[in-house]
């Protein structure tokens, strides 16, 4: 008997770390670095030569691409006049259940009227930030909403060029919102939101919302790219530890590629319309630069991703076209993709990179810092779109504007 209690123990265990490595909870997977976790099986060598999916399902408006927890793939999209959160089936796509409000959100350039911000899966609940401004927390077992916020009417936070963007971090039991606004003359740039009740636990920053995302550093702190300073901030009350300015002088451009570590308290922020790829390194009380240079890594949308000592990432605007390149931790050029590129997006699997093109291509890449190695590619989406995928237990998950479509890769 103790011998198969131990046998059972096992497998159960297995399997938990199972389901622990077959997570991609939010905006950039579980480390928000658009890396796996190092747990998450390899992908073989040899790939197939055609890729069917697994399962599709029909997708409404927006860019917020999907994440997968517990077996579950949630989905934010745009349905007509409601916004909608779906849990699905991981492994059939089967709605397990659905969640909606009405909204009247348009979208300043006539662009897209969908939602931008990827859900944040943690503690059991699903928070969701819309581009008219509703951060909701929603039940992951049943769907069920447990509070909403809006900042838009208590933070007078404004729509921007293409609405309310940057995807909701839980951290410390706190929901932070890159809300951009303001309270009563009070600084509410960055928000955090009790995650179990939405009761406001902080306001800090004087600075308008960008397009970035907020990344935790470590558990006490946070570091923010707004529209014009890049702020790093202490998690428990929101005071500042370090801040600097870093934008555009244009006033058409914005801040869109989520910092990354790039070394012990490195990190690399880039982004188009003359601002270029820094690296700075994180004092108690300072960010200072490491380097800056133009025109190495310019990331107008994309975040890129650091692996084995170098970042990968796209370089150039979108409306002319890109190249993949890859860059040294100082910023040397190591090389850059054959042909020119429409655009797309980055993650990483072990020693592998899977690139969405704006065509709607998947191709997989060794990460190998000698040169542009590309092991295989599919033609699974429509063009036209630019939301972030996710990867959970050998499957890739991504949307375009009709639809969201799983594919095995594993």
């Amino acid at each position: 008997m103790r011998t198969l209690l131990s046998f059972l123990w096992i497998v159960l265990t297995a399997a938990a770390a199972s389901l622990s490595a077959a997570d991609w909870p939010q905006f950039l997977g579980p480390s928000r670095n658009g890396i796996a976790a190092v747990d998450e099986p390899a992908l073989p060598e040899v790939l197939p030569t055609d890729l069917k999916p697994l399962w599709e399902k029909a997708a409404g408006s927006g860019f917020a691409g999907p994440v997968v927890s517990a077996g579950k793939v949630i989905l934010f999209h745009r349905e007509g006049g409601d916004m909608t959160t779906e849990a699905l089936d991981a492994a059939t796509g089967r709605v397990l259940w659905r969640s909606t409000y009405v909204t009247d959100y348009v979208d300043s350039f006539g662009f897209d009227n969908g939602p931008r911000a990827v859900p944040t899966v943690a503690e059991g609940r699903v928070f969701t930030l819309g581009p008219e401004g509703r951060v909701t927390a929603l039940d992951l077992a049943s769907g069920r909403e447990l509070w909403s916020y809006d900042t838009a009417s208590a933070l007078t936070s404004p729509q921007g060029f293409f609405g309310r963007a940057p995807s909701p971090l839980v951290l410390g039991g706190h929901v932070i919102i890159a809300a951009g606004g303001s309270q009563n003359g009070k600084a509410a740039g960055l928000v955090a939101l009790e995650a179990s009740t939405g009761q406001v636990a902080w306001m800090a920053v004087d600075d308008e919302a960008g397009y970035a995302s907020p990344v935790a550093v470590g558990q006490a702190q946070i570091l923010a790219w707004m529209r014009n300073q890049l702020w790093l901030v202490n998690a428990a009350d929101g005071s500042i530890a370090a801040n600097t300015r870093l934008r555009s002088s244009m006033d058409a451009s914005v801040n869109a590629a989520t910092p990354i570590a790039c070394g012990q308290d490195r990190w690399l922020v880039s982004a188009g319309y003359g601002v270029g790829a820094h690296v700075f390194t994180r004092k108690p009380t300072a960010l200072e630069e490491s380097w800056s240079r133009d025109r190495v890594l310019d990331c107008h949308y994309a975040t890129p991703v650091f692996l084995a000592g170098h970042v990968f990432g796209f370089h150039g605007r979108q409306e002319t076209g890109m190249n993949l390149r890859c860059i040294s931790a100082e910023g040397d050029l190591a090389w850059e993709s054959p042909e020119r590129l429409p655009g797309g997006t980055l993650l990483a699997v072990g020693n592998k990179l899977l690139m969405l093109t704006e065509d709607g291509e998947l191709r997989v890449l060794r990460a190998d810092a000698s040169r542009y190695d590309q092991l295989a590619s599919w033609q699974i989406l429509r063009a036209g779109h630019r939301s972030h995928a996710a990867f959970a237990d050998g499957v890739f998950f991504a949307r375009d504007s009709e639809r969201l479509v799983a594919c095995r890769l594993r």
